[in-house]
């Protein structure tokens, strides 16, 4: 019995994870078609300025690792991520690029904890390029998530850069910077995944 309630947890754990990453991959389907990942002002040319800088860095991240949920009788879905840690702990920042099998669209979503400023949704650069900003969509009680469709260029960027940099807006007007590393984001990208998680239906 013990063995069964296990196997009902696992089911629903990557139940909720597909119906997530579900949500996340049609989220503004509409506004995504018609500007995808647009170039964005250079920070604190918005309608704040800004009180100050910093660079966070006590945050550790690890390795990009790829993840696929594959559900009965659908297309599985892929997350190409990499999770930095503060020395608590706790997570800083979670980088997600989402992909659908049979679909050519990606989707880049980032988990910060909450305490960000909403309204200056967070900038991408890769190495010395062009920059992007990623809106905030909703935020949870531990965590705000920025998320949009990541155009071939942006891509591209990634696959071939060495550094990711993020650059958020904090409740205190103050821009904070921490940098990812883009080493083997292309190869786990491409190549067969860390872990599938694969959902049964019991006849």
């Amino acid at each position: 019995m013990a063995r069964s309630l296990r196997r009902k947890n696992v089911r629903l754990a990557i139940s909720l994870s597909l119906a997530v990453l579900s949500a996340i991959l049609q989220t503004h389907s509409a506004n995504s078609q018609q500007s995808p990942a647009a170039e964005i002002r250079a920070p604190g040319s918005a309608e704040f300025a800004l009180r100050g800088q910093r660079s966070a860095r006590d945050i550790k991240y690890g390795d990009w690792q790829k993840f696929c949920f594959k559900p009965a009788g659908a297309n599985a879905v892929c997350r190409t991520t990499i999770s930095g840690t503060f020395e608590t702990g706790q997570t800083a920042v979670r980088v997600d690029l989402v992909e659908r099998e049979g679909e050519n669209t990606a989707r880049l979503q980032l988990f910060l904890p909450v305490g960000v400023y909403l309204q200056s949704g967070t900038n991408l650069t890769v190495d010395q390029g062009p920059s992007y900003q990623l809106p905030y969509v909703w935020c949870l009680t531990n965590a705000c998530i920025a998320a949009d469709v990541a155009n071939a260029s942006l891509l591209k960027e990634m696959e071939t850069g060495q550094t990711l940099l993020l650059r958020i807006v904090d409740t205190s007007i103050i821009s904070v910077t921490t940098e990812i590393s883009l080493k083997d984001f292309a190869n786990t990208r491409r190549n067969a995944p860390t872990k599938i998680f694969e959902q049964a239906i019991d006849e």
